[in-house]
């Protein structure tokens, strides 16, 4: 069975900015929930933001994902379950220059890529758990679009806000995104300060109160 669902914009202008400088390593003081771990970048000094779209192949049919490209819209984030499968690459680069011509902000693959040069040559963020030349065919089994998916053990919803960068990729409800946001960006604000009394010679221990448990 295919499944098509309309695709969501859960994620809206004003959360898209305030995410636009928050760092998912930032969010990780605060929660262990929603990081997609395991998954590696496939390119470096990146950020990005987005509105996730959502496919689930049967392993080896690449029909449903070819499907999704025509619903993608501009700044969404394409995330792929494979189905457990990490043998298989599903996307490579046809399928990632149809991504980037509809002007993805980034692709998240629970499994494989592959063309990982001509793909790396595109600049949009990737992010998989490995590389493989055997790919996945059009066969015409079944697969789902829009529909809530598990990446790494976490559940994505369509509509729900992706920010990634260099360190990793989190996912959240956009119901629940603004106090996250606000809380890194407040925590970023206070990093320099932080720095300048370390480089002044002050102790870390001694400015964030660590030192109080060896008196």
């Amino acid at each position: 069975m295919f499944i098509c669902k309309p695709r969501v914009q859960g994620v809206s202008p004003e959360l898209l900015a305030l995410y636009q400088s928050v760092c998912p390593s930032t969010i990780g003081h605060m929660t262990d929930f929603g990081f997609l771990k395991g998954l590696k970048p496939l390119l470096q000094d990146f950020h990005f933001v987005g509105n996730a779209v959502t496919v689930q192949l049967p392993h080896m049919d690449a029909v449903a994902i070819h499907k999704s490209l025509d619903l993608i819209q501009p700044g969404d984030v394409l995330l792929v379950d494979m189905s457990g499968d990490v043998e298989r690459a599903c996307v490579g680069e046809i399928v990632m220059h149809a991504a980037v011509t509809k002007k993805v902000a980034a692709v998240i693959v629970d499994g494989c890529i592959t063309d990982v040069r001509a793909i790396r040559k595109m600049g949009v963020p990737v992010f998989s758990k490995g590389v493989s030349p055997i790919t996945t065919r059009s066969i015409g089994i079944e697969g789902s679009i829009n529909v809530p998916i598990s990446i790494c053990g976490v559940v994505v919803k369509p509509g729900d806000l992706v920010v990634g960068d260099d360190d990793g990729v989190f996912v959240i409800d956009p119901l629940h995104a603004v106090e996250y946001g606000k809380r890194a960006l407040e925590k970023q604000a206070g990093e320099a300060a932080t720095l300048e009394k370390i480089s002044s010679g002050l102790n870390l221990s001694s400015i964030n109160g660590n030192a109080r448990f060896f008196e």
